[in-house]
């Protein structure tokens, strides 16, 4: 689960809803107070939400970038409905259009996670809408086998018991120093993040987490646009190896940041928004 290291965003940030075609989106619209050179749309991972960026819109916005993070359907503040269909990928990459249309482009598109992976689908159904393409710590198919194992218990305790209860049992199997972590820096924060998750998002979305095909050849035959992976130095939610490999299948650049792990976003916010706004500076 990613852990923002708070859920107040910057001066720079606005909370708004963002109406869409295809309904209303909670987003984080953060805009620079001097010139705009171009403006980025940013898709939350799994269990996440647009919070998971709040260290990276003030320094995208000093580097003058306008930023807009979206809470997808069923996630946080954005409502979803109960049916599971709702949450299929050509759905949420059909959102992910309607929410680009709504912002207003050329957009620099950046998917965290589960988010790249709504990314790339709406990509393949239609580029247009973006300058760039960044997949941050999101793999070219299916997860690690042990995090499949994780998602599917998840999955499983979400299909018979209610939110708060399956919070309870994930703070009992969380690591003693992710624990720790959790009660000094905002679990209640993450606790009400959590019990506003749809249920149904969250078994449709990680059954795609268990069985996403391998798509890299289609995405790199979308051109011309640039793509850039960028992940932390560890990662086992895709190994680091293997999204090295999908960089180079993809004629990508590629980007590490150092001490980082799945979450750059939060681990190492300053390295990362540099590392965006470099390779975003270039188109």
């Amino acid at each position: 689960m990613s852990r923002p290291p708070t859920f107040v965003p910057p001066s720079c940030a606005e909370p708004r809803p963002l109406s869409t075609s295809r309904g209303t989106f909670a987003v984080l619209d953060a805009r620079p107070s001097g010139v705009l050179r171009g403006t980025a749309l940013l898709l939350p991972g799994y269990t996440g939400s647009k919070e998971d960026f709040i260290a990276l819109l003030e320094p995208l916005a000093d580097a003058g970038y306008r930023t807009v993070a979206v809470d997808g359907r069923g996630q946080y503040e954005t409502e979803g409905p109960a049916d599971q269909i709702a949450y299929e990928q050509g759905e949420l990459a059909r959102d992910v259009l309607a929410q680009a249309a709504a912002v207003g482009g050329p957009l620099h598109l950046v998917g965290h996670s589960l988010g790249g992976q709504i990314a790339r689908a709406a990509v393949l159904l239609d580029a247009s809408p973006f300058s760039t393409f960044t997949l941050m710590s999101s793999g070219p198919a299916q997860i690690s086998p042990a995090q499949q194992q994780r998602v599917k218990l998840l999955g499983d305790a979400l299909a018979v018991m209610p939110m708060d209860q399956v919070w309870e049992a994930i703070l009992a199997f969380d690591a003693p120093e992710d624990a720790e972590a959790e009660a000094t820096e905002g679990r209640e924060d993450l606790r009400r993040r959590w019990l506003r998750h749809n249920p149904a998002q969250l078994i449709a979305t990680g059954r795609q987490l268990t069985t996403e095909p391998d798509r890299v050849a289609e995405l790199a035959g979308v051109g011309p646009l640039p793509k850039h992976v960028l992940s932390g130095e560890r990662d086992d939610t895709w190994p680091v190896p293997l999204l090295d490999e999908m960089a180079g299948r993809l004629e990508a650049h590629r980007t590490v940041v150092r001490g980082a792990e799945h979450s750059p976003n939060t681990d190492r916010p300053l390295e990362t928004a540099s590392a965006l706004a470099r390779f975003w500076d270039q188109y």
